[in-house]
């Protein structure tokens, strides 16, 4: 039993927060906790641990060596890159991993959701490598796989195997990769990837960097097979940039009909391109997640793993601003990612994963527009951050 004591959720009133076999017991008013082992919170605000709803922690070099960026600057071009250059650096390797995901603790980030590469290459073996990485630390994130074809499915014969093998030895979900801009056949792909997961019970999560028109169309092809499948709540596109491209009806069709099928959106609210449509998909209760997605790896030499940045991006490239908007961008890192890594009950709450983080702020806007050093973050129960440095 250890209580968290003197603590403000979410700049509120303070509180001791009692944990037990890595679950919040309960929360109740600072100071009347029961005797025990206790950690002084000094009154600072607590937020839930922080969620990465999209990330690629098999192929970071952090921790390694510099590594100049190289590749054409398209997703092909990219995509040929790491193909050729990754041998070289070790990718995937255990060691690697296990440092990227140090620093999602560092930074608060309790559980993600990640994409790893599945291919004629590297096989599973990348599954085997984030496995292992999260044992080393004890499950102190909580991981949860994408079998991600980086490279192509129908144009590479033999990945659809390969995918459907990831998903039955445990990867949640099955991954995809702009169906018609890379593999020109999004018909062939999507099928593939669609009976997969009903097949295995799995979820879909679709990298789609499509804009335009080209991007719509493949939404509604995704649409189709959902509704078709049945599998309602299960499908996630990331990026996804051409849905705040298109306008007007065509918009809103495509917010209603994502609304009815429970389509999540993954953004790592990249500044260059047109912003999402998030008045209408607060409105219609749409799940939109963050993400870091690369960091330091052979296709960007940038991110540092601090989920509550990418917060702060998505803030500024929206224009948010009032502090209910604020907040809500925060809730985007926190609570209401839940569902991107299977979790009914996320926040500091009597039944939920005891996931806290502690920051000097004066409330959660505050803490947002400055992302101030994390003091205290207890994962799964255990102090793994204290006074901003890692303790594990």
């Amino acid at each position: 039993m250890l209580t968290l004591t003197n603590v403000r959720p979410w700049g509120g009133d303070p509180v001791d927060v009692v944990i037990s076999d890595g679950l919040i017991a309960e929360v109740v008013p600072a100071g009347s906790a029961a005797p025990g082992e206790r950690v002084d919170g000094r009154g600072l605000l607590a937020l839930p641990g922080l969620i990465n709803a999209h990330a690629h922690v098999d192929k970071s070099w952090w921790g390694q060596p510099w590594v100049s960026a190289g590749g054409e600057g398209t997703t092909q071009g990219r995509i040929a890159h790491e193909r050729a250059e990754r041998d070289k650096y070790g990718i995937p390797n255990v060691d690697s991993t296990v440092a990227v995901l140090r620093e999602f603790l560092r930074h608060g980030t309790t559980a993600t959701r990640t994409h790893v590469d599945v291919d004629l290459g590297v096989g599973l073996r990348g599954i085997e490598t984030v496995r292992a990485a999260a044992a080393a630390l004890g499950g102190a994130v909580e991981v949860e796989i994408v079998a991600f074809p980086q490279d192509g499915v129908v144009r590479r014969p033999g990945v659809l195997k390969l995918l459907d093998d990831a998903a039955a030895a445990g990867a949640t979900h099955v991954g995809g990769i702009d169906p018609a801009s890379i593999d020109r056949d999004p018909v062939a792909q999507l099928d593939g990837l669609f009976e997969i997961a009903e097949r295995r019970g799995v979820g879909l999560d679709i990298h789609l960097h499509d804009g335009g028109e080209l991007g719509a169309f493949q939404y509604e092809l995704i649409i189709d097979r959902t509704r078709r499948t049945g599998l309602h709540g299960k499908v996630t596109v990331s990026h996804g940039f051409a849905l705040g491209e298109v306008t007007g009806s065509r918009q809103a069709d495509l917010l209603d009909q994502l609304r009815e099928l429970g389509i999540t959106w993954a953004t790592v609210a990249p500044v260059r391109y047109a912003p999402l449509p998030w008045r209408g998909m607060r409105e219609r209760g749409i799940g939109i997640g963050l993400g870091t997605d690369g960091i330091r790896d052979l296709w960007s030499p940038y991110g540092d793993g601090d989920v509550l940045r990418i917060a702060l991006g998505f803030a500024r490239l929206h224009g948010l601003r009032d502090d209910e908007d604020l907040i809500w961008a925060v809730e985007l890192a926190t609570t209401s990612a839940a569902g991107f890594v299977h979790r009914d009950t996320h926040g500091i709450v009597a039944g939920a994963r005891a996931d806290i983080v502690l920051v000097d702020a004066e409330n959660v806007p505050d803490a947002l527009v400055r992302a101030p050093r994390r003091l205290l973050v207890v994962a799964g129960g255990r102090v793994v951050v204290r006074d901003g440095e890692l303790v594990i």
